[in-house]
């Protein structure tokens, strides 16, 4: 096989490695769990001495989730993220905090703009997603359906 028809053939980098691997990952949560440390309403959330855990498990499983290692589910089976999270009350304004805390910590990171608004189109969609204690609806009517 020439060299030409040998590198058509090779793989597309996987997200991963387009974000720059296991450092950037790390970087990121850690980034992101110094601030969570700090925070009023997200490290209540995190029994005492349990960071470091919440560390590899956030880092293992993003790494995962874009073409890493598959450490987290070698050693923890499927995500579930949902049930795992579901002894949490994630509210609105604990979706918010992380979402916050995470812009930050993403921010800090030297990636692209495309690579970068393809990473926080998914946390954003996460967030959302642990989010287990509804809003409170506003006063009054919130919809007015019109006849048909």
């Amino acid at each position: 096989m020439s060299e030409n028809s040998s590198k058509s053939h090779q793989a597309s980098p996987t997200p991963f490695e387009e974000f720059g691997g296991s450092a950037f990952f790390d970087s990121l949560v850690g980034a992101f769990y110094a601030r969570v440390a700090e925070d009023d309403i997200l490290r209540p959330m995190y029994p005492p001495g349990s960071l470091d855990g919440a560390k590899w498990r956030l880092r293992a499983f993003l790494e995962q989730y874009w073409g890493g290692p598959s450490d987290y589910s070698d050693q923890r089976g499927h995500p579930r993220l949902r049930m795992r999270h579901a002894g949490f009350a994630i509210d609105s304004r604990a979706r918010d905090r992380w979402l916050t805390h995470m812009r930050e910590a993403v921010e800090e990171q030297d990636l692209s703009p495309e690579a970068e608004e393809v990473l926080w189109h998914y946390l954003q969609g996460a967030a959302f997603a642990m989010q287990n204690v509804p809003d409170e609806p506003p006063p009054g009517t919130v919809f007015q359906a019109e006849p048909g």
